[in-house]
């Protein structure tokens, strides 16, 4: 496992009741990730969507770091399109 997904790992089970918010890069919207989900490559998540106003189930495909950022490259199977969040590294 690497250093990227044990803190990943760490932050989400320190942190339970927390959400992780970030931005769609491609639409600007903006982008939670609920308490409750473990975010690990090849697992799946729930994510609100707030441009859509729904929940999504997406897959996890990609975990990198970008700066004071992580971007997470996921795979909605609803709308069969890749996503990628970045989401606010505090």
């Amino acid at each position: 496992m690497t250093r990227l997904m044990w803190f990943l790992a760490a932050v989400m089970i320190s942190s339970p009741t927390l959400a992780w918010d970030g931005t769609d890069v491609d639409s600007g919207g903006t982008i939670e990730i609920g308490k409750g989900n473990l975010v690990r490559e090849g697992l799946d998540i729930e994510v609100y969507d707030y441009e859509s106003g729904a929940y999504r189930d997406v897959s996890v495909e990609d975990i990198s770091r970008s700066g004071s950022n992580v971007e997470i490259e996921v795979y909605d199977s609803e709308s069969g399109e890749y996503r990628t969040f970045e989401m606010e590294d505090d």
